[in-house]
């Protein structure tokens, strides 16, 4: 009788399958006629909502607040460019302090004994002057005591000068160059026509000069009447049109 009760059902199962495959058939044929599957027509409902609800992402950022992102972002850049040309400048300028300080150190280390080696210019002119008062015909007839003290004084001075030249300290030698302003004083002027005008005659007082520098000028007469200074002759160079022109 068990038999007999599901022989109907089975009947009704396979009676039923048929239809519903041919109802799932044709909903597959519309859906591949429109060109569509579940999967575009959830994602044309997304872009739906999206124009809808200004959403343009899965996060479900707006448009606005991707505005403001990009805001930010713009604004960070132009901070990281604005520090990043501090820093720049903040180097160079560093870099200009070490070497102002380097320069400052080496003249510190130069010139830091000027004032000491100007007071002892007065000593070497001293010495100088002692030699110079002695004639040479006191000088041939001159005893043993007094050669003695005569060469003790030159050995003072040229031991002086040679102290001096260690530190950087050296002796200008003016007579015969052209007057220069930066180490020579012009006391008076000489009338000579056999030397070129503006030269260096005669030395009154000794100049100094230290690592380049002036220490004390060096007191001069210079030559008047002359002929001038010749110019510095051109370097060769590439030919001037002009020049060619007026030729």
């Amino acid at each position: 009788m068990a038999d007999d009760n599901k022989a109907p059902e089975e009947t009704v199962r396979s009676t039923a399958n048929p239809q519903d495959r041919e109802a799932l058939k044709r909903a597959a044929d519309e859906i591949l006629k429109k060109g569509k599957t579940p999967e575009t027509e959830d994602k044309s409902a997304w872009a739906t909502d999206e124009a809808n609800d200004g959403t343009y992402g899965p996060d479900g950022t707006s448009g606005e607040e991707a505005r403001n992102i990009e805001d930010e972002i713009a604004a960070i850049q132009s901070e990281n460019a604005e520090m990043k040309d501090r820093l720049l400048r903040l180097a160079a300028d560093m870099e200009n302090l070490r070497r102002r300080t380097a320069r400052e150190v080496q003249d510190a280390r130069a010139f830091a004994i000027s004032k000491f080696a100007a007071d002892m210019l007065s000593v070497a002119d001293n010495l100088r002057r002692a030699l110079e008062h002695v004639t040479q015909e006191q000088r041939e007839t001159a005893d043993e005591t007094l050669k003695n003290l005569l060469e003790g004084v030159e050995l003072t001075e040229r031991e002086m000068h040679a102290t001096l030249e260690r530190h950087g300290v050296s002796k200008l030698e003016p007579e015969g160059q052209k007057f220069d302003p930066n180490f020579h004083e012009a006391l008076f002027e000489v009338p000579n026509p056999d030397v070129p005008n503006n030269t260096v005659v005669q030395v009154v007082q000794a100049g100094y000069q230290i690592s380049g520098r002036v220490l004390r000028p060096a007191k001069v007469g210079v030559a008047k009447g002359g002929p001038k200074q010749a110019a510095p002759e051109a370097e060769p160079g590439a030919p001037n049109p002009e020049a060619e022109k007026d030729a």
